[in-house]
């Protein structure tokens, strides 16, 4: 056997150049490059080797470890899991910062490959800088901390490891049922030392991405379910996007007539205005899905997890609704007792639609009319202004009202009609992106998809600080054309590096903050449900010792500014307007537009409901009348 003699980093390297994937008769390299950070773990081992091994692969340079994962992570999810990209830190606090980002990929089925340094695997420097000691167990460091949030784990402490390790970590990457994060830790001195590696490992090795087939008796029970159905509702799940049966869904309920809402991964598999789409669905959904939901007698969950804000906390569906689950995870088609039709999404669809043999949806008017009444509802959205016949309440402990709040920061905009605003005016092919917050809220609800795969909300890990850092990993994966991070002014102050590395990359990426002075989100949660307000706010302190006085001015636009990107400061739609047309105009430039708006100015639940930690015992009636709605809805909810 030829052999080969590279350091463990070397032959790492040299894998990856040459690992490929492919899908429907196509063919493309799978790992697209590196986002690293150098440190004194891996600087010398795995920074020598991409110096030297790397020909194809693209390397960046990131800023925050938990910032250019995230990149990774957006990168992956709009090319819908087939390409990712690489992350590397150093050993210590810098492997730790990934540990959120590794977190963010395995809840939202994301690959990512974190490569992070290790402590030494000889032991002879002990401890090394930024080495943990736990004198219960010498062979943890900080990165087993990644056990628990991948999907797979390894360590290399000796090079010939790498083998198996690395055709393991592309097994579960390139696994459409079970992939997520993973984590190969890099002992320093391993890094660095040579074996003689069989010249086979580095052959061209290509992963197909298997599409399973439905097996005929799961169909016919399903379809059995669906035929008896009188108002039936599909659930248009991320699995619709990342199989790429965008159009077999549409044909699917086109031919059946059954309708569908959205689950936030889903989002921008079909255009908005389908006549059959009904839009959000679950707790950060909109009046027409929901309404529709509540009284189905069967569910079509097709690549859905039924999170607890898809199913309202299991109260939207009624009790006596039956499922049936498309998915290639058996873990998720056997949720809610299910029918299970474990396959992927393209191939089932069809042959689920056969087997239906000309099945119609007995609906009339019903979609069309609860289409309507949402339609409606959105031009209310839009035109919300503030003035004597719109006062959004503000928490102010002197004033209680929103006019104080006005005055302060010379905010009066409603993130409503601001939403509506930037809708309208950025091209359909563009892309937003989204995490946290009371705006992945408002956007499952509000934003209306003019294409496909348009719509890149992280909302399984609803992770602040993804906003900024997915644009520009989106923005690797789209080429030339735009896109648009909606961030909260809290979301941002907590992690926006990679803003810098756009700069730093010429990459045009627009972030749409609206500054609201608060976490707003938590604090409509905290409020609503009889507290009162407590750190969500972003105020002085005040005399009191509290956190009452005066909002912070932060100027958001001069913050960009220094760091070299165009900014525009918002207080007018028509300015929101005029600034967007003129960021267009701008190239190899990130751009952010300082959004002053008003706090409480947020859509509404729309019959829906989400189960959160209402306290059982308090002084306060407001608590106790929380708690009282909390258990009327617990006793119409599903137990499991």
């Amino acid at each position: 056997m030829n052999t080969i003699r590279l350091t463990m980093a070397q032959a790492l390297v040299r894998f990856l150049e040459n690992q490929y994937i492919r899908y429907d008769g196509i063919e493309h390299p799978f790992v697209e490059g590196v986002i690293m950070l150098p440190g004194h773990g891996n600087v010398l081992g795995l920074g020598q080797a991409l110096t030297q091994e790397a020909h194809r692969l693209q390397v960046w340079q990131g800023k925050n470890e938990q910032g250019m994962a995230h990149t990774a992570v957006a990168f992956a999810k709009q090319c819908k899991r087939k390409k990712i990209i690489a992350v590397t830190s150093s050993v210590g606090p810098g492997a730790a910062n990934m540990v959120t980002a590794a977190a963010t990929a395995t809840a939202n089925n994301i690959p990512v490959l974190i490569l992070p340094g290790d402590v030494y695997a000889c032991r002879q420097p002990d401890p090394v800088l930024q080495q943990i000691e736990q004198p219960t167990d010498l062979s943890l460091s900080t990165n087993d901390a990644f056990r628990p949030v991948c999907r797979y784990w390894d360590r290399i402490v000796r090079p010939e490891q790498l083998m198996s390790a690395m055709l393991n970590a592309m097994r579960v990457l390139t696994d459409p049922a079970d992939t997520g994060a993973v984590c190969v830790a890099m002992p320093q001195d391993v890094e660095g030392e040579a074996y003689d590696y069989p010249e086979t490992f580095f052959a061209k090795r290509v992963w197909r991405l298997a599409r399973r087939t439905p097996e005929e008796e799961a169909i016919a029970e399903a379809a059995a379910v669906i035929r008896n159905a009188k108002r039936p509702i599909l659930v248009c799940g991320g699995g619709v996007r990342y199989s790429e049966a965008h159009d077999q869904f549409r044909a699917f309920a086109e031919a059946t007539g059954i309708p569908f809402g959205e689950t936030q991964a889903g989002k921008s598999a079909v255009v908005w205005d389908h006549p059959l789409n009904l839009g959000g669905i679950g707790t950060t959904g909109c009046s027409a899905a929901n309404e529709i939901a509540r009284e189905t007698d069967v569910v079509i969950g097709v690549g859905t997890r039924y999170t607890d804000f898809t199913t309202a906390s299991k109260w939207l569906f009624p009790e006596t609704a039956k499922f049936v689950n498309i998915n290639v995870s058996e873990f998720q088609a056997l949720k809610l007792d299910a029918v299970p039709v474990i396959a992927d999404a393209k191939r089932a669809l069809p042959a689920l639609l056969e087997a239906l043999d000309g099945y119609k949806a007995p609906y009339t008017t019903e979609v069309e009319e609860a289409r309507a009444r949402w339609k409606q509802e959105l031009a209310r959205l839009d035109g919300i202004t503030f003035g004597p016949d719109y006062v959004p309440e503000v928490n102010d402990a002197n004033a209680a009202s929103a006019f104080r709040f006005a005055k302060e920061l010379d905010a009066d905009l409603t993130q409503t009609a601001v939403l509506g605003v930037i809708n309208q005016a950025i091209d359909p092919e563009d892309v937003v992106i989204g995490a946290s917050g009371s705006l992945p809220g408002d956007m499952q609800r509000m934003w209306r998809p003019r294409a496909v795969d348009t719509y890149n909300m992280e909302y399984g890990y609803s992770c602040m600080g993804y906003e900024v850092s997915g644009a520009l990993g989106v923005k690797y994966a789209i080429g030339d054309r735009d896109v648009y991070a909606m961030t909260g002014d809290g979301s941002f102050v907590m992690l926006h590096s990679e803003l810098l590395t756009a700069v730093q990359e010429h990459k045009k990426i627009h972030v749409c903050l609206f500054n609201n002075a608060s976490f707003g989100c938590i604090n409509n949660l905290q409020v609503g449900h009889g507290n009162e307000t407590l750190c969500t706010e972003l105020r002085y302190r005040g005399n009191d010792g509290k956190f009452s006085g005066s909002f912070m001015p932060v100027d958001f636009a001069k913050i960009a500014e220094g760091y070299g990107c165009k900014a525009y400061t918002i207080h007018t739609l028509q300015e929101m307007r005029d600034a967007i047309a003129d960021a267009k105009k701008i190239e190899g430039v990130p751009v952010l537009f300082d959004i002053r708006v008003l706090p409480k100015s947020m859509t509404e639940g729309y019959s829906s409901w989400w189960r959160v930690g209402d306290t059982q015992v308090s002084e306060n009636p407001k608590n106790v009348a929380a708690y009282q709605d909390h258990l009327a809805h617990v006793k119409d909810a599903r137990k499991y």
